[in-house]
């Protein structure tokens, strides 16, 4: 398994907006930033 490269971030980041929506991004953003 190597490391992540660009179409895996890519498409890991398609499925976060599918399951969360893009509204939830910037929670998840400072939800992120304060952990």
């Amino acid at each position: 398994m190597g490391g992540l490269g660009a179409p895996e971030i890519i498409l890991i980041l398609a499925v976060v907006l599918l399951l969360f929506g893009g509204k939830k991004i910037p929670e998840l953003m400072k939800g992120l930033g304060k952990g």
